[in-house]
């Protein structure tokens, strides 16, 4: 991974003086340690006239995955060959970005003790990246750095194979920029384009790259033509991050227009009222959705399996339509903790008789939890092994068979709209799968057919037009003529025990 800087100079004004301002000398071949590898700087020409700085990133494709990827069951296949095989040590990326920001900090900042004066002056410059990954090609590049103040953009496609010209161009090109400009603002675009072009990113997009990018983009972002592209790219294509820059670059924009300061225009809010509406967490909307559900079906009996710290028991104990509740968890410790957040000890007679704890395993057949309403699997089946679904599922629809079963489990494709979550992980390291919509229709699917169910979909939260609803369920409702066959069994059985 190669970049040049190089410019020209005057024995009053000498061409060496870029090393002042790189904080680099021109003497010194030196070596920094970078969180992806190591870069070194050093310069193959130094001299009055004309002056040129490399930058030269050497990458560990190997020890890249290693620290970069998703841990959690079901996240990104590290073992896969591409992840170790790829253009990484070579194409200019945002492993470069990082690289510039511990090489040429100070550069990036503006700041020059030694030459103070220089920092604000315009020098001819010539940048040079000879292989710069862009999805968008020749034409997006004359887009982003042409709108810049460069006077010259030379944006060259690499062939496949010189040998081959039939096989077209690959999605790289050669890059010459040309030009007067602060070396500060050359070394801000350089930052925020590379990954924009490249259209990815090889470190997790936490918020603070907001801020990032407001700071590089500081004198140029606002105005520029494509700036919803570069605003969208550089953060990922996180909607809320995206959106967060874009309406404080059009703060940016209105104080400059108006000669102010940001602060003076973004006054519309009194910071000392909070008149913004807190988003209800999903976890109290899943309960919503459940208990919903559960009313719609006209239970009354119901199974809470897999309950854990009692969340959802407590939320059935409000509502007297429900006589009995029986929470079931693997886990003594979840369910020593049920027990304490709802006082157990302290209930009265009468409440306390609604409500059952019981330790039990649901890969396992269970006789006392025949006969009951209705039973939920609330963000349960994920922390199964998918091996051992077939026994839960026999366990709950053909042993226990509730005329009513409600099943909650993430939906992966909307963990793009989680800022919080890493790219590649699962929700919960103790997730063993997460599921596309498609993928849990066609269990659940099957599932109502091996056992004589309906089944239903409905959308927990916000459900986004492109990736769906945070959390997915299904309604299972047992069909009319498996519940006489149930009933008419119980008869029977009831029978051969009295004779």
């Amino acid at each position: 991974m190669f970049l040049t800087i190089s410019t020209t100079g005057t024995p009053e004004r000498p061409a060496t003086d870029l090393g002042f301002l790189l904080h680099k000398h021109p003497e010194k071949a030196q070596t920094f340690s970078t969180s992806h590898g190591t870069a070194h700087v050093f310069y193959p020409e130094a001299s009055l006239e004309r002056c040129t700085a490399a930058l030269l990133l050497e990458v560990d494709p190997v020890a890249l995955v290693r620290r970069g990827k998703g841990k959690g069951r079901g996240g990104a296949p590290d073992a896969a060959l591409a992840q170790y095989v790829n253009d990484r040590p070579y194409a200019a990326s945002s492993l470069l970005s990082v690289a510039m920001t511990t090489v040429f900090k100070s550069a990036l900042n503006g700041v020059c003790r030694a030459m103070p004066e220089r920092v604000q002056e315009s020098l001819p410059l010539r940048i040079e990246v000879p292989a710069l990954p862009a999805r968008g090609g020749v034409e997006l590049v004359h887009k982003l750095f042409g709108p810049l103040g460069w006077r010259s953009v030379e944006a060259v496609a690499v062939p496949l194979d010189e040998k081959f010209p039939e096989w077209g161009d690959s999605r790289y090109v050669r890059l010459v920029l040309e030009g007067e400009l602060r070396l500060a603002d050359a070394l801000r675009q350089l930052y925020v384009l590379l990954p924009v072009l490249d259209d990815a990113k090889h470190y997790w997009v936490a918020p603070d790259e907001v801020d990032k990018l407001l700071r590089a983009g500081e004198g140029w972002l606002a105005e520029h033509p494509e700036q919803r592209l570069i605003t969208s790219r550089y953060l990922s294509r996180r909607w809320g991050l995206t959106r967060q820059a874009m309406e404080r670059l059009e703060l940016v924009r209105l104080a400059e227009s108006d000669d102010l300061e940001v602060e003076s225009v973004d006054n519309a809010v009194d910071e000392t009222t909070d008149t913004e509406e807190k988003p209800v967490p999903l976890a109290e909307q899943r309960r919503a959705a459940i208990l919903e559900a559960l009313r719609a079906a006209g239970a009354s009996r119901v199974l809470d399996l897999g309950c854990g710290q009692g969340q959802l028991v407590q939320a059935l104990l409000k509502d007297v339509r429900f006589t009995e509740i029986v929470g079931v968890d693997v886990s003594m410790r979840a369910l020593t903790i049920a027990s304490r957040r709802l006082k157990l000890d302290r209930m009265g007679e009468r409440q306390a008789g609604r409500v059952t704890l019981r330790q039990g395993a649901l890969t396992y057949t269970d006789k006392q939890l025949k006969g009951y309403d209705a039973a939920v699997l609330s963000e349960v089946i994920e922390h199964l092994d998918l091996p051992r679904l077939p026994a839960l599922e026999y366990a709950v629809f053909g042993s226990a068979r509730p005329q009513t079963v409600l099943v909650t489990t993430p939906n992966v494709e909307y963990n793009v709209r989680w800022e919080t979550l890493p790219a590649g992980h699962v929700r919960h390291g103790d997730h063993r799968f997460e599921w596309t919509r498609e993928e849990f229709r066609d269990w659940a699917r099957q599932v109502a057919e091996r056992h004589g169910y309906g089944v239903a979909f409905v959308p927990v939260g916000p459900d986004d037009p492109e990736v769906g609803p945070p959390t997915q369920m299904a309604v299972f409702t047992m069909s009319v003529a498996n519940e006489s066959a149930d009933e008419k069994t119980d008869e029977m059985t009831k029978e051969a025990k009295a004779a």
